[in-house]
């Protein structure tokens, strides 16, 4: 019976282990796909822009193309979120996956401009749900301990399209057709849909929402309505024209009756109270300024490298590299050195400066600048944006209550996509107003060639070629200065920005505040979890940086004995499993046996643990110290939480700590040998 306790039901117990793992990093590969596809389009498309606009004419409508996936993903993201708790998140997220793909290929069939903004409308709502559902399943499927190292994945595949995104966008427009930049999603998203449907096995849980279907209705036609205001007065409509005025009136009406809505709805999108909160206001508008600046000028930046320096369109991507390079170095460095030291104030300070100072540089470029000077100032225009970014993030959320942190959460990153849509909205009624006009003085006089006219090249840079070489020169000029103006114009925004970041107050950081993975930083819609999610993220990257020994040296010095830290693993491990035997310990963890036999010695020697044949076990007095030592785990834990682990705790915080505590003393993955959890000895 012992033999077979050792051998057969091992090799079964095994076996089954191992598929269970291998099903769970399948589904994972599968929610990394869908979570690429929403985080490839928001980049892939810019370098593609300028191309698609010749193409299907409409250069004033080229900021709809991005307007229109950013304001339905921004309004779809807190619906996925709650749907996906309440009717379960596996057939959602296919859902939101076919959403996708059918607004991509559509998207890819556009045969005009009306039709392509439409259909990104619908990639965006779609978009919406990629992005909030992957996220949340990721914390069905693994324990909070392994949630840090998942969703740090997540936050690479961010990382990676940022960089990989203008590349591939300028690559498909060249060598294939930019319809490709649509197209690519299918198959990603075919393979995501089928290893979904057959390996994914989801725990069905339902919580129960009161969803504010009429609060996220109101918010997203409020922005729709500013944002048609702000892209279409002086270019479609005249400023003092009945229908831009009207939709401004309908924007406020709008307005008023959302915060009317959000007073007495039971979950709201946006709590009203969290605008009480200084540092929370602040740092939306602060949020609002750099999505402003940030997606504005990735828009219209591709514009001014193909057009007016004539660049193709991979080497476009390649020239936006610098900056996405900047983004990425000083995000990392600024949550990493904020997490460690807590101090944070300098960062937004420095960050709306520096973001300042690269939009100005930004207008200085023309048609002769040189590849270094460009590279250059998208590097320290990049290296702003990255500075104030990731701490925006993680200032909110220690400036709220446990129950608002999930919101508040959503709440600033919320901000930074409405201000993506104005961003890239105004830049476009800018460039659109100062191009004609530009266009209209160059030209002045002139009488331009048979089939070529101010308006023609107004709306399809490709006229320009076809110029005598006399004529070319001012029309480049008159595209170079009207994009360039239009950062001349986003100073002033950033600016404010940098004056807002010197009233934030520097309040002390929790523990459990951490540094945001890029998913919050770089998504352009939100991302919405709860605030379990937050906290459970929060507490297992501090578990994996502080390392093993780490985390055994400190609760034992908490518990007030002077055992090795290997000791205290090996007493802890016991306690849970009622034993262990130290040689097959060593095989089925990465503790060197050395390391566990000298850990055994010491756990004997001082009377905590005694042999049972090749079996350690705790004597009475081993009890105790073990008791003593998860009490001191579960006491750091809790310590890391602040005031947020007072005496009217929620029950999920303090489940949370205890399955944490449990976890890092010694994981089910690694059990203390291959026989099964209850032996015959």
């Amino acid at each position: 019976m012992a033999a077979d306790a050792h051998g057969r039901t091992g090799k079964v117990r095994d076996t089954r282990d191992q598929h269970v793992s291998g099903n769970v990093l399948v589904s994972i590969g599968a929610l990394l796909l869908g979570m690429l596809l929403a985080a490839l389009d928001q980049t892939i498309v810019s370098t593609a822009l300028p191309t698609i606009v010749s193409d299907l004419g409409g250069m004033d409508h080229l900021s709809w193309v991005v307007t229109a996936y950013l304001l339905a993903a921004t309004a779809a993201t807190p619906l996925w979120g709650k749907l996906g708790d309440q009717y379960g998140r596996k057939k959602l997220f296919q859902t939101a996956i076919v959403i996708f793909l059918v607004g991509s290929a559509l998207c890819g069939m556009a045969q005009n401009m009306p039709q392509l903004i439409a259909f990104r409308a619908l990639q965006g709502l779609g978009g919406g749900g990629l992005m909030v559902l992957s996220m949340a399943i990721v914390g069905d499927l693994v324990p909070p301990r392994e949630r840090g190292r998942y969703q740090g994945l997540f936050g690479a595949v961010f990382g990676a399209t940022s960089v990989l995104g203008p590349l591939l966008g300028g690559l498909f427009t060249e060598h294939l057709s930019w319809r490709w930049v649509f197209y690519i999603n299918l198959p990603i998203g075919a393979v995501a849909l089928v290893v979904i449907a057959t390996v994914l096995r989801i725990p069905s849980k339902a919580a129960r929402h009161v969803i504010d279907y009429l609060g996220t209705f109101l918010i997203a036609a409020v922005a729709t309505c500013l944002v048609l205001v702000a892209s279409l007065g002086g270019t479609t409509w005249g400023w003092g024209s009945p229908q831009i005025v009207g939709l401004a009136v309908l924007g406020v009406v709008l307005a008023v009756a959302f915060v009317a809505v959000e007073r007495r709805a039971a979950e709201p999108v946006i709590p009203l109270k969290l605008f009480r909160i200084r540092t929370f206001t602040l740092s939306a508008v602060i949020s609002f300024v750099v999505g402003f600046a940030m997606f504005g000028a990735m828009t219209y930046l591709p514009t001014f490298l193909q057009v007016v320096q004539g660049v193709s369109p991979t080497m476009s991507g390649v020239h936006m590299l610098p900056m996405v390079f900047g983004l990425l170095l000083s995000s990392t460095a600024s949550g990493q050195i904020v997490s460690r030291t807590g101090r944070w104030k300098v960062f937004p300070v420095v960050g709306t400066a520096v973001t300042t100072l690269g939009l100005l540089l930004l207008h200085q470029l023309d048609e002769n600048s040189s590849t270094g000077e460009m590279s250059s100032y998208f590097f320290v225009f990049g290296l702003g944006l990255g500075l104030v970014m990731q701490v925006l993030v993680l200032i909110v959320q220690n400036a709220v209550s446990y129950e608002d942190l999930g919101v508040a959460t959503s709440g600033a990153t919320f901000f930074r996509s409405i201000g993506a849509s104005f961003g890239v909205a105004i830049f476009g009624t800018i460039f659109t107003n100062r191009l004609g006009d530009k266009l209209a003085d160059a030209f002045q006089g002139t009488q331009l060639p048979s089939g070529i006219s101010i308006d023609g090249l107004e709306s399809d840079p490709r006229g320009i070629a076809e110029l005598p070489a006399a004529l070319r020169p001012p029309a480049l000029d008159a595209y170079a200065s009207s994009i360039t103006d239009v950062f001349l114009y986003a100073a002033p925004v950033a600016l404010l920005g940098f004056v807002l970041a010197w009233f934030l107050r520097e309040d002390p950081l929790r523990g459990s505040v951490t540094a945001p993975d890029l998913t919050e930083t770089l998504a352009s819609n939100p991302v919405e979890r709860s605030s379990y999610d937050e906290v459970c993220r929060a507490l297992s990257v501090l578990g994996t940086r502080e390392g093993r020994r780490e985390i055994y040296k400190t609760i034992t010095a908490r518990a007030g004995y002077d055992l090795l830290p290997a000791a205290s693993w090996l007493l802890l491990r016991i306690r849970r499993y009622g034993w262990v035997e130290p040689a097959v310990l060593a095989e089925r963890t990465t503790v060197p046996l050395t390391v566990i036999i000298e850990a055994a010695r010491q756990v004997e020697e001082r009377r905590l643990g005694e042999r049972r044949g090749l079996d350690l076990v705790l004597t009475d007095q081993g009890h105790e110290v073990a008791d003593r030592l998860a009490q001191a785990r579960e006491e750091s834990l809790a310590e890391l939480l602040g005031d947020w682990w007072g005496p009217d705790r929620p029950t999920d915080l303090a489940q949370l700590v205890k399955e944490l505590n449990n976890e890092l003393c010694g994981s089910d993955r690694e059990q203390p040998h291959n026989g099964s959890a209850t032996r015959v000895s």
